[in-house]
């Protein structure tokens, strides 16, 4: 399936209807685990639980994608978290508590090993030229279902209970399967890697003196150091999450809902303008390591900002502001982990997945307790204070690497290791 056709943009608008019923599961588990368990602890266990079970199947999204398709893991994922919750609401009016368990953890490993195997093969579905604009339609798609899932939690809970947003999130599993079933795409490939900065393929010979950029475990090391610093993002944006509806009783009393869903949509807009400015960039200087980095930094700022009381148009101005640094910073990134040979992809975006539920887990339980005694600016400061420093370290690194990318001593590379030819500059600072 060449570039971005409209087969691929049903797949999006069946990921969009999946997505608006993940996040109105997600108000709606919370709220119905406090119901069963009956107290604040007990939503906490079963938040962990989830959170868990995610980073668990993260670790093993590899071993799994070597033993079945892509295809068939997000159809699998999609039928069993769809099953799971139609169990769910049937069993609603009274649910022992190990149906709930079992329920989140079938949803927290599902929804690790769909998103890794729909990022991972994107570049399958419409090619390496065209990976970043269907990434961004995806984020896209996910920041327009963000919005509405939070937006419509209440309302369909006080229509129909719980049972009824259980029932709409299987059903849009249903969707999401159903579509993945009709359009089949192409999931998996062994297509050739977009070529590194210096011209080196996946065959090409390293050269002597460059130990540090090797990576560990076979990835290459900047790879990693954007994968961690994605983590730290996650551990940083559990805090503006965790300290939103505090902001939102203490700032509009009266209707802290409109507080939030406001902020959200304006968070959202700033995700579709990134997707819209990324699919028209041109240029080696739209993508890489500095590019995310510098996404990551720009989005801590506006996210901080957020949180300083300004008055409602500059609140949502600094909400924009921070959505589309969030889109530029995870389109690029997944963009950038989508270069990868086919079989490493699956294995990246797992480590992703991992870093990233063991960041949010983490800093969810950190802010919570630190908004019992701290301000909701402080906190958030100090968080997204982390996820400045790290992308920070990361420029570095990616400067570093840069100079050792040079002219002369590529020149250098290129005479002791026989005649490595450079390649098109896709990716910078790669």
């Amino acid at each position: 399936m060449a570039g971005v056709d409209r087969r691929f943009r049903a797949l999006v608008g069946a990921y969009a209807v999946s997505g608006y019923g993940n996040f109105l599961n997600l108000i709606a588990m919370s709220l119905f685990s406090y119901h069963v368990t009956g107290t604040a602890f007990g939503v906490g266990l079963v938040m962990a639980l989830r959170l868990l079970s995610g980073f668990v199947a993260g670790l093993t999204a590899a071993a799994l994608a070597a033993r079945t398709t892509r295809l068939r893991t997000m159809v699998c994922a999609d039928v069993a978290q769809g099953l799971a919750l139609a169990v769910l609401a049937l069993c609603s009016a009274r649910t022992p508590m190990w149906l709930l368990c079992g329920t989140v953890v079938v949803m927290g490993a599902g929804n690790t090993y769909f998103t890794v195997a729909l990022r991972s093969a994107i570049p399958a579905m419409v090619g390496q030229e065209s990976r970043t604009r269907a990434t961004g339609l995806l984020v896209t798609a996910r920041s327009i279902a963000t919005v509405l899932g939070f937006a419509s939690a209440a309302p369909v809970i006080a229509f129909g209970g719980y049972g009824t947003a259980f029932a709409v999130n299987a059903a849009s599993f249903a969707v999401s399967a159903g579509a993945l079933l009709v359009l089949r795409p192409r999931t998996d490939g062994d297509e050739e890697p977009v070529q590194e900065e210096n011209g080196r393929g996946k065959d090409a010979v390293r050269p002597r003196g460059r130990r540090l950029w090797h990576g560990v475990a076979g990835l290459p090391a900047l790879l990693l150091g954007m994968i961690l610093l994605r983590g730290i993002d996650a551990l940083a944006s559990s805090s503006h999450n965790v300290a939103l509806p505090v902001v939102a009783n203490a700032s509009a009393p009266s209707d802290p809902a409109l507080f939030m869903t406001r902020f959200w949509a304006a968070w959202a807009v700033g995700t579709i303008a990134a997707h819209l400015v990324l699919r028209r960039a041109r240029g080696v200087s739209a993508w890489g390591e500095r590019a995310f980095a510098l996404g990551t930094l720009a989005m801590a700022v506006s996210f901080v900002a957020a949180f300083t009381g300004l008055p409602a148009a500059a609140l949502m101005l600094a909400a924009a502001c921070a959505g589309f640094a969030d889109g530029w910073a995870e389109t690029v990134y997944t963009a950038r982990l989508q270069t990868a040979p086919d079989r490493q992809r699956t294995r990246l975006f797992g480590l992703s997945a991992t870093a990233e539920t063991a960041g949010f887990a983490l800093g969810t339980v950190l802010a919570a307790a630190a908004l019992e005694v701290l301000p909701a600016l402080t906190v958030v400061g100090v968080f997204h204070g982390a996820a400045v420093c790290g992308a920070l370290v990361l420029l570095l690194f990616v400067f570093r690497a840069g100079r050792a990318r040079s002219p002369s001593s590529t020149s250098r590379e290129e005479r002791d290791t026989h005649g490595a030819r450079p390649g098109a500059d896709s990716l910078p600072g790669a």
